[in-house]
């Protein structure tokens, strides 16, 4: 054994937030993978940190200014160590001064807007001592490109649009992140036809408002997207995240409906049943139009399995507000809800307005719905008992001992197998239904 071969260098990136930030994650991983670093989950390991952020909620940002602070410790160790911060967080006003003053030991503050740009400034930190800030104030244009080093194999991320037009009166997306920018489609396409061809089973287009894809280009929509993508050759999954309700038109459902690539399952955030706190919140449109989109959605795909967004306690929610959510819930029988307590996000309209809601009060709205959709998830979840469905395989539960993997309506299915099934579609007959996961064995 050659004793003089140089340990290889090691990195670790800390991710806060949505699929989109997992993403960019892997992008960051790419620029670093391509000079020559690989990934480590162990910190102490670990010569380049970097904390990719997110500021949509309080909570992700306290926990992310927790995590840079227990690093002081650490860097004064290992002086080598370069740590960077990145993302959303940092891209707020002031905020990249202020983490520079707070967490002196960070090497590197980069922002949403040049991200791809991180190896070049990597590289730069390598030949100086100098700390780099760099946040740029507006979005460049789209960098195609940039080298991604995939962690969630089978499935991919795909960017199809940037930043977002919509300025909800609660959400910092559109400060931190820049106006929308669509993606060219044969980009798009090129990317997925890649993924195919190197193995991936499920594509999940991403974008803040996916369905409003193309509003900025000619001649081109998101049905359009879909249709071009599902041309593709190879057995995978096509999915996609997030869309607005007042985008989802007739002619993208009816693109949906007839992509047999493009999965059963819809996520179309409500937000509020209450017409009022939607006009608060800026969403543009009715409770009446997103009932309206849902029939539109069962009539062109029956089976539909429609998911949501749920915010309790926006500013001035009275309980007759809330329990028009709860009326409308009831009505569309989600099949899933990411249910949250609003969130106070400085520099949004609604951190101004008056009639923030009690604590408790916001505590017990959001236990009623929290209750209100597992019973709709336990009494879906019974349709599934005998049946089976064609489950792709995503990973492997160390704890249950069990392989696990989604349909194509999103449902989580568990089941025992003595080969590596990772990767791969099988038939699984339910023989046991939970709250919303679903167990059961494979039919070979």
């Amino acid at each position: 054994m050659d004793n003089n071969i140089i340990e290889q260098k090691k990195y670790k990136i800390i991710t806060y937030g949505c699929q989109m930030n997992l993403h960019e994650s892997e992008k960051i991983g790419g620029l670093l993978c391509e000079r020559g670093y690989t990934a480590t989950d162990d910190e102490t390991k670990a010569d380049v940190i970097v904390f990719n952020t997110c500021c949509i909620r309080e909570n992700a940002e306290d926990r992310a200014e927790g995590n840079i602070g227990a690093l002081k410790k650490l860097k004064a160790k290992n002086k080598d160590l370069i740590i960077a911060v990145g993302g959303c967080m940092t891209q707020q006003k002031d905020f990249a001064e202020k983490l520079h003053q707070t967490f002196p030991f960070v090497d590197i503050i980069f922002g949403t807007h040049n991200l791809e740009d991180f190896g070049r400034l990597f590289d730069k930190k390598l030949t100086q001592k100098k700390k780099l800030i760099e946040v740029l104030p507006h979005e460049e244009a789209i960098k195609e490109g940039t080298p991604k080093c995939r962690t969630s194999f089978p499935n991919a991320w795909v960017n199809i649009t940037y930043g977002c037009n919509n300025f909800c009166t609660y959400c910092i997306v559109p400060y931190v992140r820049g106006r929308e920018r669509s993606r060219k489609i044969e980009d798009i396409v090129s990317e997925c036809r890649q993924l195919v061809k190197e193995g991936y089973k499920e594509i999940t287009l991403l974008g803040q408002n996916v369905n409003s894809y193309g509003n900025d280009l000619k001649d081109v929509d998101f049905a359009t997207l879909i249709d071009e993508v599902s041309k593709i050759e190879g057995k995978f999954r096509l999915r996609f995240m997030t869309n607005h309700p007042k985008d989802l038109t007739e002619k993208l459902v009816q693109a949906i409906a007839r992509s047999e690539k493009t999965c059963r399952s819809v996520h179309l955030p409500v937000q509020a049943g209450s017409n009022r706190i939607l006009k608060l919140m800026n969403r543009r449109y009715t409770r009446e139009d997103y009932l309206e989109k849902v029939e539109l959605l069962r009539k062109y795909i029956p089976d539909v399995a429609i998911t949501t967004d749920i915010m309790v306690s926006f500013p001035t929610e009275t309980e007759e507000d809330f329990l028009d959510t709860m009326d409308l819930a009831s009505r569309v029988k989600f099949a899933g809800a990411f249910t949250f307590i609003y969130s106070k996000r400085k520099g949004t309209p609604a951190e101004k307005m008056d009639g923030q809601i009690p604590e408790a009060v916001s505590k017990d709205r959001i236990t009623r719905l929290i209750e209100l959709q597992n019973n709709t998830n336990r009494e879906q979840s019974k349709e599934y008992l005998n049946k089976t469905v064609e489950i792709l395989c995503e990973d492997f539960d160390q704890k249950k001992g069990m392989y696990l993997g989604r349909d194509t309506h999103g449902r989580m299915a568990y089941f025992k197998s003595e080969k590596n099934l990772i990767g791969q579609f099988v038939d699984v007959k339910i023989t046991k239904t939970g709250g919303i996961s679903l167990i059961g064995e494979i039919i070979w």
